[in-house]
């Protein structure tokens, strides 16, 4: 494997964790449950088709999904996972033609997406660590090696895989990196960073919050009021971010924080993102420049 580098989006596009929905049959729209909710305006079973998806699988409402109430299509990401079982794993068998495969193709992309995504923070941990930490560098490639290794075996192997033990595995990995990371970070508060994993902190009122430098890995975040708070350096990782109002917040070097939490949340033209994150539509377009030409 080639040397990693400070910035992971070289290496998540050599490892193929981008999603390409031309290169995939329409995995997400067949293989997983809908139900009616907020997220949904339908319920669907797994296994059957989406009603939008098109013979091509493309999907037949995609630049008015959120406005056809599809909104929970609109923040998923299989981390590439789709285009490696329809081309790599299954050879390009399309589960269309191939009924035989439907069912081992189907129960595969939830178990890719998450080797996947364990890929992804990888690959985070290791541009964090390079020219910093040697050893924890050496391990965490030695750790995207193994697991990409594992991305690419049969569907009866991949089907096999102990996700809780593999996700053990890594996370000291990813903590190791994030504690370093955070401790010499610029935006190191003074004192005791806020220790808040796996809190339960659904609506709860953060607004103007220093956060810096904090740990909210697995926070429960649906619907929390955010607006100003800053979280410059925060460790994000699996923090559920569904409907938490960013706004005005500031996320400048967040960790681990991924494209999918940004999407699940709202914000504005004032919210920070981290480098390589794009602001949602559904956020409206930040404030135009005004222009500094003459008036003739």
């Amino acid at each position: 494997m080639p040397p990693t580098t400070a910035h992971p989006a070289a290496d998540r596009e050599r490892l193929g964790l981008h999603a390409d929905c031309e290169s995939c049959f329409g995995l997400c729209c067949v293989a997983l449950a809908f139900t009616r909710s907020a997220d949904f305006p339908i319920d669907k079973d797994a296994g059957d088709p989406c009603r939008n998806l098109r013979p091509d699988h493309s999907c037949g409402i995609h630049p008015e999904l959120r406005e056809r109430g599809f909104v929970g299509c609109t923040v998923y990401d299989c981390f590439g996972a789709g285009q490696k079982i329809s081309r790599s794993t299954f050879a390009g068998q399309d589960w269309r033609e191939h009924p035989e495969v439907r069912s081992s193709m189907f129960a595969l992309l939830p178990v890719l997406r998450h080797v996947h995504e364990l890929l992804w923070y990888l690959t985070e941990a290791q541009a964090l660590t390079l020219g910093h930490d040697e050893s924890l560098a050496a391990e965490l490639t030695q750790a995207v090696e193994r697991i990409d290794l594992l991305s690419t075996g049969s569907p009866d192997e991949l089907l096999a895989l102990d996700l809780g033990a593999l996700r053990d595995g890594v996370n000291p990995l990813l903590v190791r990196a994030s504690e370093a990371a955070r401790a010499r970070s610029v935006h190191q508060p003074r004192g005791r960073r806020a220790d808040r994993r796996g809190a339960d902190l659904v609506g709860r009122r953060l607004a103007g919050a220093d956060l810096r430098g904090a740990s909210l890995r697995g926070a429960l975040l649906v619907g929390a009021d955010l607006r100003g708070a800053d979280l410059r350096s925060a460790d994000l990782v699996g923090a559920d971010l569904r409907g938490a109002d960013l706004s005005g917040a500031d996320l400048t070097d967040a960790l681990f924080l991924t494209q999918v939490q940004v999407d699940a949340a709202r914000g504005d033209a004032a919210t920070r993102l981290p480098a390589g994150l794009t602001r949602p539509a559904h956020w409206g377009a930040p404030p135009v420049a005004r222009s500094r030409a003459r008036r003739a």
